[in-house]
């Protein structure tokens, strides 16, 4: 870039131009989709690919280069509708602008592959897909259950591989279509009837390879929910190493083959008998090590106990003992004829004491008490009879017996209420009349509230 110096006009050369063009095309879109049809593909000896996308109405050129062109799982070819991700930016040398290639799939898989990692995060962020709640792999299945196509590779892969390394163990085929709309739900079923049934210690979920669309039924959420409620641990062998599939996060154990899946399960007998020698051998040789370990450890805890005989550190403790034993006895006298001392001094002040005259002397004060106390006693009762006496009487006057035995009666309702006023009941009403000896069942015909009605 430069300036005339006539004027201030600034001049690019065409390398300048194309170089600033290019740095402003990188920098402004970056990674982006772009989808089209290939054309005018082209594939020198350096090993990039070169081609073009175009629609309907237009065209752009796009360049693979060759450490992005070794990843792909399908080459490419004229007329194939394809999404890329790429880079736009400037070919200098023509001036033509392109596209730089990071990745190629094919256009319907990018749907499927969008739906794909949607469903993955859902069940992830569920804890579908957690470590913890993986389960191991019995070490020796005794029967392998396998849900695969009855008439695919994959149950000829199984049943070779399980023939070979491990033929005691039984293999129970669960046949169900492995591709199209109808697998799905039959690999739902096949998991549940096998989970209820539990005569499997295994199961091996497996098919050949394919396209995405022809795994896609190994990327549906049922079978993936289907796998986690298994009560029977599951391996999901599906497609080729490359392949993954919503199974493959969803099972126990993901096997990247069918063949490497029942392998996975099946111990290898055929390895484990040949190695047995070797290890009889290591197993010998250790307990041999172990024994004269062994035989070396109790030479010295001999030699130990030959230095240090009980007997001989026995006899200071039974001196001790003895010299002990001696003092006891000495003791022992002194302390019983103090006792016979203590005795004869207690005995002497016990009959200066004299405690018979005390037992004299409580006796007369205990029986003068007695009497004293029988006295109030039979005063009490005679003031406490006659307050009884007297209330007795007291009761007995305006007891209601008393006043039903001078002639009146008491009347009470059906609710056993006393009747106090003849306008509480009405003509018709049953009452009861109780009297000094009995009661009347009565039932009123008229009622006068005058005070003088009726008495005489």
């Amino acid at each position: 870039m430069s300036r005339t110096a006539s004027d201030s006009r600034i001049v690019f050369s065409v390398s300048e131009l194309n170089a600033s063009v290019r740095q402003l095309l990188e920098h402004s879109y970056g990674l982006l989709w772009v989808e089209g049809e290939i054309s005018n593909l082209a594939r020198p000896r350096s090993g990039h690919m070169y081609f073009s996308l175009k629609d309907g109405d237009a065209q752009v050129r796009a360049a693979l280069f060759r450490g992005k062109a070794r990843l792909m799982r399908t080459p490419l070819a004229d007329g194939d509708q394809v999404r890329v991700r790429a880079r736009v930016s400037l070919y200098a040398a023509r001036g033509d602008y392109q596209l730089i290639v990071e990745h190629v799939e094919p256009a319907g898989d990018g749907a499927l592959r969008r739906a794909f990692e949607q469903l993955k995060a859902k069940l992830d962020a569920e804890g579908l897909f957690a470590a913890e709640r993986k389960r191991a792999l019995p070490a020796a299945p005794a029967r392998i259950g396998v849900i695969t196509s009855a008439t695919g590779a994959a149950i000829r892969d199984v049943l070779s591989v399980v023939s070979r390394r491990f033929p005691l163990g039984a293999v129970r085929v669960y046949p169900v279509p492995v591709q199209g709309d109808a697998a799905p739900p039959a690999i739902v079923k096949a998991l549940a009837r096998a989970s209820e049934r539990a005569d499997c210690d295994v199961l091996l979920l497996v098919r050949g390879g394919g396209s995405l669309e022809d795994l896609w039924a190994f990327n549906d959420e049922n079978v993936a929910r289907a796998i986690v409620a298994s009560r029977i641990p599951v391996v999901s062998g599906v497609g080729h190493e490359v392949d993954v599939t919503i199974a493959d996060f969803a099972a126990d154990v993901r096997a990247a083959t069918p063949s490497a899946a029942a392998e996975l399960v099946c111990p290898d007998l055929g390895a484990r008998a040949q190695a047995l020698p070797r290890l009889a051998e290591q197993l010998n040789r250790r307990m041999a090590q172990r024994l004269h370990h062994a035989r070396q450890q109790l030479a010295g805890l001999d030699a130990r106990l030959a230095r240090q005989h009980p007997r001989r550190r026995l006899e200071v403790p039974m001196q001790r003992l003895d010299v002990a034993e001696q003092r006891l006895h000495r003791a022992l006298r002194q302390h019983i004829e103090q006792a016979r001392l203590r005795l004869a001094t207690l005995t002497r002040r016990l009959h200066l004491a004299s405690p018979q005259r005390q037992l004299t002397a409580q006796q007369s004060a205990h029986d003068a008490r007695e009497r004293r106390l029988g006295q109030a006693m039979r005063r009490r009762l005679e003031q406490a009879d006659r307050r009884l006496a007297n209330a007795g009487r007291g009761l007995h006057a305006v007891s209601p017996l008393q006043t039903l035995e001078r002639g009146y009666a008491i009347a009470r309702d059906d609710h056993n209420h006393v009747v106090r006023s003849a306008d509480t009941v009405n003509a018709g009403d049953s009452i009861q009349v109780v009297l000094a000896r009995g009661r009347l069942d009565c039932e009123v015909r008229e009622i006068h509230t005058d005070l003088g009605a009726g008495i005489t």
